[in-house]
């Protein structure tokens, strides 16, 4: 997850993608029982973010959650 103006008080998700696993979205789909556009689950199955524009924070937070549950969050400064 990546919040794109982090603000060093509160985290927005902002972007959201999906990286582990066969099928990632298999839960999330059985959770929302629902069925969702492939292309769509797809666009958020990267390693790589979608273009977003310079924040006015002048800092982005990116968050990762692995299937445990443990998370990891990285503040990066953008020049």
């Amino acid at each position: 997850m990546i919040d794109t103006d982090y603000d060093e008080e509160s985290f927005f998700v902002r972007h959201a993608y999906f990286s582990g696993g066969q099928d990632p979205y298999k839960r999330l789909r059985t959770s929302l029982k629902a069925e969702i556009d492939e292309a769509a689950w797809q666009s958020l199955y990267s390693t790589t973010s979608r273009p977003f524009p310079r924040p006015t924070s002048g800092k982005i937070a990116v968050k990762a959650i692995n299937t445990y549950g443990d998370e990891v969050l990285v503040v990066r400064e953008v020049l």
